[in-house]
């Protein structure tokens, strides 16, 4: 596995290419659609900002008493703190991304090494070591880089980061019985068998990943099936496999 410091390293580039992209866009720009239903690209902005601030929350949790902020009572709470943020000038919002984003990258060079073994709790339930808080942040920022709908596409996705996030894809669709009988990715000299029939699908790695998270159509693909007949995958992304147990 990548070291730590290796991951945080990730997480400083994603996040430089990540906030270059946001300082370019023009209030104007920031209220243009994203890739994402429903939202601009504030909302992607204020998004981002506001899981930064979470996982902030999560490393400092394992550098005390291991006890992670539990999910809001009331679940639109996260939704209107996007809202408030998607409101922002651009100039403010980036500035706030900028913020969060600073923060947690020194808190992640400021722990010990004891605290990244510590096991905390996602908002969502699920437990994960500290460590794995610094891939959650990494995958945030290429995901939403490329909703962001600037230009950034899959192929600009970090050769490592499509590597695990892919396999940690394919592990979480097969524990969940997903019907595609193997998966191939070309570039990266992996396969994977996910169950024992169904079609099979190849192609890059960042292709592969694309479709699975549901960012890119499956035009990409090449299949034993017509593509359109293609299981349509789940909603991306999953809690790892064999994963860590949940709190609640």
């Amino acid at each position: 596995m990548q070291s730590v410091d290796g991951m945080v390293d990730d997480v400083v580039r994603s996040a430089a290419r990540f906030t270059a992209a946001a300082a370019a866009l023009s209030d104007t720009g920031l209220r243009a659609p994203s890739g994402l239903a429903r939202w601009t690209r504030a909302h992607v902005l204020a998004h981002v900002a506001t899981s930064a601030d979470a996982y902030v929350r999560l490393l400092r949790s394992a550098s005390t008493d291991g006890r992670a902020p539990r999910r809001p009572a009331d679940a639109a709470v996260p939704a209107q703190a996007v809202e408030e943020g998607a409101s922002l000038r651009a100039a403010e919002l980036v500035g706030q991304l900028n913020d969060s984003l600073e923060r947690f990258a020194h808190e992640a060079r400021t722990m010990s090494t004891e605290a990244w073994a510590g096991t905390v709790t996602a908002l969502a339930g699920w437990r994960h070591p500290a460590w794995y808080t610094l891939r959650r942040c990494v995958r945030e920022l290429e995901t939403h880089h490329l909703d962001l709908a600037v230009g950034y596409r899959t192929a600009d996705w970090p050769p490592g980061y499509v590597t695990w996030a892919l396999a940690e894809t394919l592990a979480a669709l097969k524990a969940q019985g997903f019907p595609l009988a193997r998966v191939e990715a070309t570039d990266l000299g992996r396969t994977w068998d996910l169950a024992d029939d169904g079609p099979t699908v190849a192609s890059s790695g960042h292709v592969l990943l694309g479709w699975f998270s549901g960012r890119t159509l499956a035009d990409g693909l090449t299949s034993d099936h017509p593509l359109r007949a293609l299981p349509v995958p789940p909603t991306w992304p999953q809690p790892p496999v064999p994963g860590w147990g949940r709190d609640y």
